[in-house]
């Protein structure tokens, strides 16, 4: 199939059931829908959330795409693949101003945003000050007087479209679960989980950052208001967090069930899976749906930043 009719049909998706060897005691069994497998650098949600937001800037006649995210941004390392795939221009702003004082330097501390110039990405990097004001308009007034018009699509990638693109995530076949996990960034995978799941199904999220913020987003995009929650116990001190408890989990699933984690959002939601079910979360004999949302560009970042700061810690890719 060629690369661009993933975003006019449906990509078949593996389900893979975990082996658990504890499964035996707690009578629920855990199964994982391989969204990362979509495509090496759009994997997962990001495709879900890009495939509508593409299709319409096409439509469109644009001929730039700009976003916003943070210096190893999965949603960055996406876009910039669209665009080098597509023929679009694109624009990343980064948060982070002091990035951008020694480019070079950064690129090479950073494959992220390497990645991302790779595939004909421009970068700037503006204030934190700056960054929290990307939404404002006069914000978006000054990006369209330096770069021309551009399509934007927001930080994360979530608005109405991405949510209508991780509607499509479960399918018939996945009604049969009683369960659904997600992680959790900027809530718009979880809402398209949640427009889309069958009304016996509860939808788990898991985020990835500290704060009761999400819940109120997450409501602007759901119309099921009832089946679903958000678990806040394993973010791990918050967004890029993480401790050793966490890498050796992460390292040990990957051994086990020959399916590798990112340590910023699936790894953690694994790891709460794995810590509720022993703590007898999930009712005798539910099955469990975990979606793997990709984001595996971020393992080589976070054991750069261990390397960097002489923690003998390391991810296996």
């Amino acid at each position: 199939m060629e690369f661009s009719e993933l975003f006019l049909k449906d990509p078949q998706v593996e389900t893979t059931k975990l082996k658990l060897d504890f499964e035996p005691n707690f009578e629920v069994s855990l199964f994982v829908k391989r969204e990362d497998r979509i495509h090496p650098f759009i994997s997962g949600n990001k495709f879900r959330k890009l495939k509508y937001n593409f299709l319409e800037a096409k439509e469109k006649g644009f001929q730039q795409l700009l976003t916003f995210g943070g210096a190893y941004s999965n949603h960055i390392s996406a876009v910039a693949s669209l665009g080098h795939e597509f023929g679009f221009e694109t624009i990343g702003i980064i948060r982070g101003e002091e990035l951008g004082k020694d480019i070079e330097s950064t690129l090479l501390s950073n494959p992220t945003l390497q990645f991302a110039r790779e595939k004909g990405m421009k970068l700037a990097f503006v204030t934190r000050e700056q960054y929290r004001d990307k939404e404002k308009d006069y914000f978006t007034h000054r990006l369209r007087q330096n770069y021309g018009d551009f399509f934007l699509i927001p930080e994360g990638g979530t608005n109405d479209l991405a949510i209508k693109g991780c509607e499509e995530i479960l399918q018939e076949e996945d009604r049969q679960f009683d369960f659904v996990c997600v992680a959790v960034g900027t809530g718009g995978t979880l809402s398209g989980l949640i427009n889309s799941s069958a009304s016996h199904q509860r939808i788990l999220g898991f985020p990835a950052l500290k704060g009761d913020f999400l819940k109120s987003e997450i409501e602007k995009y759901t119309i099921r208001k009832e089946g679903w929650s958000l678990i806040n116990d394993y973010h791990f001190g918050g967004y890029g967090k993480v401790n050793e408890d966490l890498v050796n989990f992460i390292n040990k699933f990957s051994h086990e069930q020959h399916i590798p984690l990112d340590p910023v959002y699936t790894g953690k939601m694994f790891f709460g899976i794995f810590d509720l079910i022993k703590k007898g979360y999930f009712f005798k004999g539910a099955k469990i749906l975990a979606i793997h949302t990709g984001g595996l560009q971020g393992i080589k970042g976070m054991n750069l930043r261990f390397k960097r700061k002489n923690i003998p810690l390391r991810i296996y890719e």
